[in-house]
């Protein structure tokens, strides 16, 4: 299975957000209460949610970011359609009670993460686009 990447053009096919989130110059990734695992932040688009809605929902649920700027990147597809973004987080509020147990600030990408198939290439995707902001 591979990652694809798409312009962004329409938000209609869109079934997750996933955000790959900076604090003070380092990565924030998710450890979810179940796994011994770490995520990027992200999940499921709710009935009726518009995409950039579903982005700030996950990323407050799963880290607590309170003040935070998010853009777009791309849309891509593993199985289904996704909108990547990238966020810089400027402030945190307590995590909510929920499915993440805590997050973590990172130098790069760790090495145990729940999805290794298609979140090294959502980060390097991120990564790409950063440099040529």
């Amino acid at each position: 299975m591979k990652v694809k990447f798409y312009s962004l053009n329409t938000d209609k096919p869109l079934k997750y957000a996933v955000i790959c989130a900076r604090y003070n110059g380092k990565w924030v990734f998710c450890k979810h209460k179940n796994r011994d695992t770490y995520e990027i932040p992200g999940g499921h688009r709710e009935d009726g949610e518009d995409i950039e809605a579903t982005a700030k929902r996950e990323l407050w649920e799963e880290t607590g970011a309170k003040d935070f700027e998010i853009c777009p990147v791309c849309i891509y597809s593993f199985t289904d359609y996704g909108m990547l973004y990238f966020a810089e987080i400027r402030s945190f509020e307590e995590l909510p009670p929920l499915e993440i147990e805590k997050i973590n600030l990172f130098d790069d990408i760790p090495k145990n993460l729940t999805y290794p198939t298609i979140q090294p290439f959502l980060f390097e995707r991120v990564q790409e686009f950063l440099e040529t902001k």
